[in-house]
């Protein structure tokens, strides 16, 4: 062989040897990030080390960020909650649950059925009925499809990984329409729902209605991230002030939020400094944890009626410490199903080598009385979103 080729050989084999180390060094970071901080491995019973044992000889075959990234999901759904993602995604990535889920499905009895459906939705709107049975999904069963959601590192599947794979496959994909086949009253549906992504820009950040004369509303939109969003409820509850009744709607809160507008519109509602819940982590250096109790301050004019507070499967983070603040102030009533039950407090981090950001939850979350946010079940219980407004037009 001339020297020449064997020079380009060589470049070659250099190249594709930085490639994989590249790769292989975020891939390290990665694991031992989540293995540091991420705040739920031993209360998840992840076994974490079985999973750098099933993931890293994967890594030797990748040679594009895309593969990486498809790797990387795969690592998450171990984790098998929503509060973990990656900043970045593919066409063919599954949506991000529960913010880009429209259809709460749950198994009963052997059979996968609509629990609930999201207000406003694209499967409201194409007639998806609460209480369907789901024959098919995409032309394929449904429990055979669960598998690709389920960790691998354990056999012994929880509710929790069971649910999180219901939620993963009917979200669906980025790039593909869903085809779901039910039986609903007898009769046969099948539901196309289109591959649009899901959009909260068009909606302004409150909407505000009367129910009654003594009874107000205000909803809470996607946007409790949004700062501008004090300003504007309080303008709002300003204008609402007097009314004897006040449903505040966080059923659509699926994305979260920071706890500076959290704590505004909670200070709207009480006379004196009140703990809304209660924050751990852990300093594995040092084999120590933190503890602190975090409070609300009353601010401007407190309303002083009666506060109903509706939750549901796409009340999430954010939204869920609301609604566990407010029930520990003991006066509003909370209505509405279980909640999205997103881990903990997130923090992101920054793989260097590809420059990929993701999130986990590195800090514990609690009510004031010392259960898992994650847990929390509303005083006033219910099945789906019609019985939650079946509950509030009932509300005297």
């Amino acid at each position: 062989m001339k020297p020449f080729y064997c020079l380009i050989l060589f470049i070659l084999s250099c190249f594709n040897t930085n490639a994989q180390s590249k790769y292989q060094k975020d891939f390290d970071t990665f694991w031992d990030t989540i293995d540091q901080h991420y705040a739920y491995l031993p209360q998840q019973q992840i076994d974490w080390n079985k999973v750098k044992e099933l993931y890293k000889p994967q890594v030797a075959a990748i040679n594009t960020n895309q593969d990486f990234i498809r790797l990387l999901e795969n690592m998450l759904i171990e984790l098998h909650n929503g509060h973990s993602s990656l900043n970045v995604n593919l066409k063919s990535s599954n949506r991000l649950v529960p913010s880009g889920q429209d259809i709460y499905v749950e198994e009963k009895a052997g059979k996968f059925l609509v629990s609930d459906i999201k207000t406003g939705s694209n499967a409201e709107k194409a007639g998806l009925k609460i209480g369907a049975e789901i024959i098919k999904f995409n032309g394929d069963s449904v429990r055979k499809q669960l598998a690709v959601f389920l960790p691998k590192f354990t056999q012994h599947y929880t509710n929790g990984m069971k649910q999180f794979a219901l939620d993963m496959l009917f979200a669906g994909t980025h790039d593909k329409p869903r085809v779901i086949e039910t039986i609903f009253e007898g009769h046969p549906q099948v539901i196309e729902l289109d591959k649009k992504p899901f959009s909260d820009n068009a909606k302004p950040l409150m909407e505000v209605k009367l129910l009654s004369k003594n009874k107000a509303y205000l909803k809470i939109n996607n946007c409790l991230w949004n700062n501008d969003l004090i300003n504007t409820f309080d303008q709002a509850l300003d204008s609402l002030i007097y009314f004897p009744i006040l449903i505040l709607d966080l059923t659509d809160t699926p994305s979260g939020g920071n706890s500076t507008v959290a704590r505004a519109i909670m200070g709207r509602f009480i006379d004196h400094p009140m703990p809304y819940q209660q924050h751990e982590y852990d300093e594995k250096d040092f084999d120590t944890k933190r503890h602190w109790i975090e409070y609300v301050y009353p601010r401007k004019k407190i309303f002083k009626g009666k506060l109903v507070v509706m939750v549901g499967h796409w009340t999430g983070s954010m939204g869920e410490g609301m609604a566990i603040g407010f029930d520990s102030f003991k006066k509003p009533v909370v209505v509405g199903t279980k909640m999205a039950g997103l881990l903990g407090a997130i923090e992101g981090f920054n793989l260097k080598e590809t420059n990929i950001n993701f999130q986990i939850p590195t800090e514990r979350l609690y009510h004031v009385n010392g259960k898992p946010r994650e847990n929390y079940v509303p005083k006033v219980l219910t099945s789906n979103s019609v019985r939650t407004w079946e509950f509030v037009f009932k509300v005297k």
